[in-house]
């Protein structure tokens, strides 16, 4: 049996063994921890399918454990960092105020499980519904539909970083708020299983003529990470699907 067939599945093994350290950073309250494991998943789960086809070694095995990798790094930790959040909204968590620290400074009161922070673990069911969907789905060859579950992980692992970095009373204060964060959630949830169809960076040429949405985005996406930092993720999130509903006639 030819190694060459086993080197996608080994990359995809790679996604979920930094998606299984990110869970445990997330449950330890270290988030920036977390979504740098989360941030190297992702970057393996973008080359495993690449190399497939590249290799031509493409699977129903590889596409299966893709999507389990996948549940992991970008469906249980996003839910989990969000279970967090709300938790911290609610008081459920004990927080020390040091803003130095804040990412570190949870403790569990007398082991009690809160009702409304639950809500955050609504993104792993919804992302392990969408991941089903999509593997039975043949369509989404040139276009997603629904918001694939990195992009949604990418947004929700934004909030963390944005109250360790952006030092914004403004934007701390809508990040910290229950209702935001719930709201947040159940977006994120119908985002992930709408029918919306949202447009592949997948170039079949260079020409900028074809792919005029998607230069765009890339260079409005590049001036906004340079601008507002990890702020600009939830606006990029938000560009991603203006620009896919704006342009759908000319992006499939």
């Amino acid at each position: 049996m030819s190694l060459k067939r086993h080197i996608p599945n080994i990359v995809t093994l790679l996604n979920l063994f930094s998606g299984c350290i990110a869970v445990i950073f997330a449950v330890y309250g270290n988030f920036v921890a977390a979504a740098v494991f989360v941030f190297l998943g992702i970057f393996f789960d973008f080359f495993d399918g690449l190399l497939a086809r590249k290799l031509n070694v493409q699977s129903p095995l590889g596409i299966q454990l893709d999507s389990l990798a996948d549940l992991v790094t970008s469906g249980v930790v996003p839910s989990i960092i969000m279970f967090k959040l709300i938790a911290l909204t609610t008081d459920a968590y004990n927080f020390n105020g040091n803003e130095n620290n804040w990412s570190s400074g949870f403790e569990l009161k007398l082991l009690e499980i809160p009702i409304l922070p639950l809500f955050g673990l609504l993104i792993a069911l919804a992302s392990a519904y969408r991941l089903a969907k999509f593997n039975l789905d043949e369509d989404q060859q040139t276009y997603f539909k629904g918001l694939p579950v990195p992009a949604n992980t990418l947004m929700i692992l934004s909030l963390p970083l944005i109250l360790e970095y952006q030092n914004s009373d403004v934007i701390n204060a809508i990040i910290i708020n229950k209702w935001f964060l719930i709201a947040l959630t159940l977006l994120s949830c119908y985002l992930l299983n709408s029918n919306i169809k949202l447009f592949a960076l997948k170039f079949k040429n260079w020409s900028f003529k074809d792919n005029a949405v998607r230069y765009m985005f890339l260079i409005l996406s590049v001036v906004l990470l340079i601008v507002v930092q990890f702020a600009a993720i939830p606006l990029i999130i938000a560009l991603y699907l203006i620009l896919s509903l704006v342009s759908r006639k000319n992006i499939y």
